[in-house]
């Protein structure tokens, strides 16, 4: 079936990627083959010798794969609860300019369920339609 719009709800944990119609919703979970994880500076440490900037460098195959799961739909939302959203929409900046074109949205939400996660995106594209001329 053809699914002309998808939702992926996303952190750095894993993905809800699902593909909307009007009838139908086919979903999908990526994961990240490596936990992420935040990184710590060392009590006391100068500028010079902290250990680390506060994070593990992005995962660009998790990445990939959440939009290698996108592929198909011809709008996309983008939605999570931190900066993992922001992260996704600059790879597919970098990497895949076609699937960048085609977010329409991106917006921070909390730990929807699936069927939360369906209806908040149903109603999202339903407004941005009607915005279209």
């Amino acid at each position: 079936m053809s699914h002309y719009h998808a939702v992926v709800w996303i952190d750095h944990n894993e993905a809800h990627v699902m593909h909307i119609s009007p009838d139908d919703v086919e979903s999908s979970v990526v994961r990240p083959k490596k936990p992420h994880q935040k990184l710590h500076h060392k009590r006391g440490a100068d500028k010079g010798g902290a250990v680390g900037a506060g994070n593990t460098p992005e995962d660009q195959g998790f990445y990939h794969e959440v939009v290698e799961a996108l592929k198909g739909a011809q709008e996309v939302l983008v939605v999570g609860p931190a900066s993992a959203k922001l992260h996704l929409i600059k790879h597919m900046h970098g990497h895949d300019k076609q699937m960048a074109d085609k977010v329409i949205g991106v917006e921070s939400i909390d730990h929807p369920s699936d069927a939360q996660l369906v209806a908040y995106a149903r109603k999202y594209f339903v407004a941005a339609d009607r915005m279209r001329p």
